[in-house]
């Protein structure tokens, strides 16, 4: 892959992103106990539901880019360049026209449709708000994965900028370590007065009722760090999630449900900056955006 290309972003090391997240932030002492997290392959775990494309469309040689599919250019490739992921899958399909679709995207390959408060599908036109028609999640038609939509609003328990801990009492997902429990300042004490912490916002969203239930549904769930990294639209070069689809998004770190297995300190995150996912420190307080269905 040329040096270029947007997916070089993808898959750097884990140790390079341990080292990037930690930097200046922590003791040498914790940081190389943290940096053994890095004999994790990036990937955290084999998928359990399709998987989507990378909607990478732009095609490069060894220096530059070459031209990016349409229905007039099939194959933007020079000679002994041919066979990258630009020309393969779905996201070429759907750049030359190709593509049948539930619902629609901008990401090249990607499927979704605007699911409202209340559970019922929207149009692609419909818009965010607190209404029971209003827009409020989105599913991906490829995976089959109905996510939360974050929003505006800085008393609201879903307000983009809301940050947790991660924290899990389950031996069975937190590898003997239970995380952080945090304090309420992280997300400006919207969960009754509980901490602000992943398993808190969870029970939070999963124990509204009526009306008020996330897009009619209590069984809530952060997603894993694969799953998160389905979101990612790898044609873009920052800020790589499809915005129309999924607004409010900070271009950070998320975190996902899985420890990071060789340190019970950390557990995984994906970042919506550059794309990739490494393991984190438990106690810093990073992003959330919950998921249901797919598994």
């Amino acid at each position: 892959m040329p040096a270029t290309c947007p997916l070089s972003h993808a898959r750097t090391s884990a140790a390079d992103g341990i080292a990037t997240a930690m930097r200046g932030a922590m003791p040498t002492l914790a940081l190389a106990a943290l940096l053994a997290l890095s004999t994790s392959q990036a990937t955290a775990q084999a998928p359990t539901h399709p998987l989507n494309d990378t909607g990478q469309v732009t095609c490069y040689n060894a220096s530059a880019a070459t031209g990016t599919v349409s229905p007039g250019t099939p194959a933007p490739e020079d000679p002994g360049f041919e066979g990258q992921d630009c020309t393969q899958g779905a996201a070429m399909y759907d750049a030359r026209g190709a593509m049948n679709k539930v619902g629609a995207s901008s990401t090249k390959g990607r499927d979704y449709t605007k699911i409202a408060n209340d559970g019922g599908e929207l149009p692609a036109s419909a818009t965010l708000g607190p209404n029971p028609g209003d827009w409020a999640c989105t599913r991906d038609n490829v995976t089959g994965l109905i996510w939360e939509v974050k929003v505006y609003n800085a008393t609201h328990l879903r307000h983009v900028w809301h940050r947790y801990t991660w924290y899990d009492t389950n031996p069975a997902v937190n590898g003997g370590n239970a995380g952080t429990v945090g304090d309420t300042s992280t997300c400006a004490n919207t969960l009754g007065g509980q901490p602000c912490n992943t398993t808190a916002f969870r029970d939070a969203v999963n124990a509204l009722t009526g009306a008020n239930r996330l897009c009619g549904a209590s069984d809530w769930r952060l997603p894993t760090a694969n799953e998160l990294q389905s979101l990612v639209d790898f044609e873009a070069q920052i800020w790589v999630i499809d915005t129309t689809w999924f607004p409010n998004t900070p271009a950070a770190l998320h975190w996902a449900r899985e420890n990071a297995a060789p340190n019970a300190s950390g557990a995984w995150v994906v970042e919506f900056d550059y794309g990739r996912q490494y393991a984190n420190f438990k106690y810093f307080p990073r992003y959330v955006r919950l998921v249901r269905g797919g598994q």
